[in-house]
């Protein structure tokens, strides 16, 4: 019988003490892919990716699902999907797939690739100085400072000019981007692809007076249809991408003020795959593990 591993986390886990405000979003991807693995007859193991070796046994292959803990514990995740790999499990996305994602720089690669791309700077270290000489480089007034490793937007900040403190820093190796006022307009885009086969389509809006869109902040979603342009733009960073279309991808995209789609995020490690706005999901993505099995 078939094994499908889900990697998930302390603070994803049904049961947990510390499980996070927006761990219900694990709790929907759990209902929607079961009925799909269970009528292919596959067993679905929801396993916390810190778990000893032993609780792998048996797996044909584990997909990093909720595993939304890693950017505090990035060699020992990495490390983790080495080792299940050299043991015959073969882990998706793949753990060179996921080192080459997991920094936010990459970016600039598929910048490099084509891809239209929001304009970054890239820091080690930053203060209040380093701020102000970032709005003036954008020419705006607002600047959004995230971590080079992260998600969820956690230790995310936005600066406004004017408004920063002298003795402000940041405390992780940071990117910097000109804040974009459509996030609140328009929304964010992701478009979902299994195995590089376009699967659905959510638009993402932050709540009144933010700008930050995960559930957590009080973002919202809804199912979105998008235009043949928009699919191709998202499919043409699946073959900007420097290996095969992996296992699972979800594309980020936001427009910018003249209404050009720009990439934010390819995520490839364990996005939310919004099963909500995919009735399908479970049975497309059980089609692409069985195509990556070959079963």
């Amino acid at each position: 019988m078939t094994t499908i591993g889900f990697l998930a986390c302390e603070t994803t886990l049904p049961g947990s003490t510390a499980r996070r405000e927006d761990a219900f979003e694990h709790d929907l991807m759990i209902a929607a892919i079961q009925p799909a693995f269970a009528a292919r007859g596959w067993t679905l193991k929801v396993i916390d990716w810190e778990a000893p070796m032993d609780a792998f046994a048996n797996a044909d292959l584990v997909m990093i699902g909720s595993s939304w803990n890693y950017w505090d514990k990035v060699e020992k995740f990495l490390a983790k999907l080495e080792t299940l790999e050299a043991a015959g499990i073969r882990a998706c996305n793949a753990a060179e797939i996921v080192r080459w994602n997991i920094r936010k720089t990459y970016l600039s690669e598929l910048a490099e690739r084509g891809a239209s791309t929001i304009p970054t700077l890239w820091l080690d270290q930053m203060n209040a100085e380093d701020a102000n000489a970032a709005m003036d480089e954008f020419s705006c007034d607002k600047i959004v400072v995230k971590r080079q490793i992260g998600g969820g937007a956690e230790g995310q900040e936005m600066l406004e000019r004017g408004q920063v403190a002298d003795d402000w820093s940041f405390t992780h190796k940071a990117m910097i981007q000109p804040f974009l006022p459509s996030i609140a307009q328009t929304g964010e885009l992701s478009l979902l692809f299994f195995g590089g086969i376009y699967s659905h389509c959510v638009r993402k809006l932050p709540r009144a007076g933010d700008y930050r869109i995960q559930s957590l902040y009080g973002g919202t979603e809804v199912s979105y249809e998008p235009t043949d342009e928009e699919r191709a733009q998202a499919a043409a960073i699946i073959a900007a991408l420097p290996f095969e279309a992996p296992l699972y991808a979800r594309i980020d995209m936001l427009a910018n003020e003249s209404g050009t789609l720009l990439l934010m995020e390819a995520e490839l490690i364990e996005p939310y795959l919004y099963p909500e706005q995919g009735p399908r999901m479970g049975e497309t993505l059980a089609a692409a593990i069985a195509r990556e099995l070959e079963v």
